[in-house]
């Protein structure tokens, strides 16, 4: 049991949407088509797909309030990531996950790649931005719904061991949480993302597709 997880570790925080609106603007939409269909594994507060510009949006997270949330035009589903059987075989074009599979068993991850493959067109891609052990190690169990343990080695060979290849790999993406003390405004967003040096950088971001679309 999580409690009330939303009410105390994951408050709403204004924010947050500012960071994903910025993340958008400097990163996502260079890797996101107007037509394309994007699922947001784990949604919570739908930051991330209401900051996203997209043919389809979709959300999926157990959490009853993301309804609430989610910008009009974003589809949701109430109910756990495990379970993928409300969205239609070979309709997402990306799939993005958020700060996700360190709240699972590895067991409930396994189940969610298998699944998520079937639901990917052919030239569908996961996105996966999460702490990365590594660099995080001293803050990674301040959250007391983490139960697994990822760096971007041991993230990128779980991904290959379950049928995945690993197309990027970025040990060093962001600040860990808002909790920091890094501002927030876009353009510091935005160069923090350009630049080569990553102060407090220690959430990784790894992109992957399917191992059976290699060679096409």
């Amino acid at each position: 049991m999580t409690g009330d997880y939303h009410g105390s570790r994951l408050r709403e925080d204004v924010r947050r949407g500012a960071v994903w609106r910025a993340l958008w603007k400097y990163y996502f939409r260079h890797h996101i088509s107007p037509a394309d269909t994007v699922l947001d594994l784990g949604a919570g507060y739908g930051d991330f797909i209401n900051s996203v510009s997209a043919g389809r949006r979709l959300a999926i997270d157990q959490w009853p309030g993301l309804a609430d949330h989610v910008a009009p035009g974003v589809e949701t589903v109430i109910g756990p990531v495990s379970d993928l059987s409300a969205i239609p075989d070979g309709s997402v074009d990306y799939a993005f996950a958020s700060n996700l599979f360190e709240h699972l068993p590895q067991t409930d991850m396994a189940v969610v790649l298998r699944a998520l493959q079937d639901k990917l067109t052919t030239r569908g891609m996961l996105t996966i931005l999460q702490p990365n052990y590594r660099y995080a190690y001293r803050e990674y169990f301040d959250d007391y719904t983490h139960v697994a343990i990822y760096s971007h080695i041991s993230l990128a060979d779980m991904l290959s061991a379950h049928g995945w290849e690993v197309l990027e790999i970025h040990p060093r993406f962001l600040p860990l949480s808002l909790k920091s003390r890094l501002p927030t405004w876009a353009w510091l967003v935005g160069a923090y993302l350009r630049s080569p040096v990553k102060p407090m950088g220690k959430q990784m971001l790894m992109v992957a597709r399917p191992s059976r679309q290699k060679g096409k």
